[in-house]
């Protein structure tokens, strides 16, 4: 059996499925979705100087079990950097409890993530993003144009053994206002529990 590891290495750079592509703009960015902290709050409301980060991810999933410390401190320390981040729960919380907006509040603080952690009620910013696995991260530069889109780095089982840190190296071009090197790679993770549309 191959390894999470092993798996993330054989599909990462494989061409992802997406409604939203590189050079496109931010869709449904004024839509408010309720932070933890109770505020109502719209990607476009956290947009950065420099630019924004929009993180689809969640409670439940290994894949960001494995991931969240890292995207934790990736969207601390950008986020001081000029990049307005946004980590966005789509999962339907009626079927998944530890998804559950309670237990979104507790992952927050236990993580000590000091961005926006917010609920997309009816999961249609999902749709509009054409996101599909948490954790998926879309990268918008300064212009609100998308110039990344993927996954966080190439191995999620083990912090030590990543050689490629693919968000990162694009948070940092971004930050810099040049153009990230590499643009896509795949999204790898658990597939986002969409609400039924109503």
């Amino acid at each position: 059996m191959k390894t999470m590891g092993a798996m993330i290495a054989a599909v990462l750079l494989a061409g992802p499925m997406m409604a939203i592509d590189l050079g496109d703009g931010i869709p449904m960015a004024g839509i408010t979705m309720q932070n933890v902290d109770g505020r109502a709050l719209s990607i476009g409301g956290v947009k950065g100087e420099k630019g924004t980060l929009v993180v689809f991810t969640c409670n439940h999933c290994p894949y960001v079990k494995a991931w969240e410390a890292r995207m934790t401190e990736l969207a601390n320390t950008f986020s001081k950097q000029g990049v307005g981040v946004i980590f966005i729960n789509s999962n339907d919380m009626a079927k998944y409890e530890e998804d559950s907006f309670a237990n979104m509040q507790a992952r927050a603080r236990k993580l000590g993530l000091e961005v926006p952690y917010v609920v997309d009620a009816s999961s249609d910013v999902a749709r509009a993003f054409g996101a599909s696995k948490t954790p998926e991260a879309y990268l918008f530069d300064a212009s609100g144009t998308l110039v990344y889109h993927g996954t966080i780095d190439d191995n999620s089982e083990k912090a030590e053994a990543v050689t490629r840190t693919y968000l990162k190296d694009a948070l940092t071009a971004v930050a810099a206002n040049t153009v990230p090197a590499v643009q896509q790679t795949k999204a790898l993770g658990c597939s986002i529990k969409l609400r039924a549309r109503t």
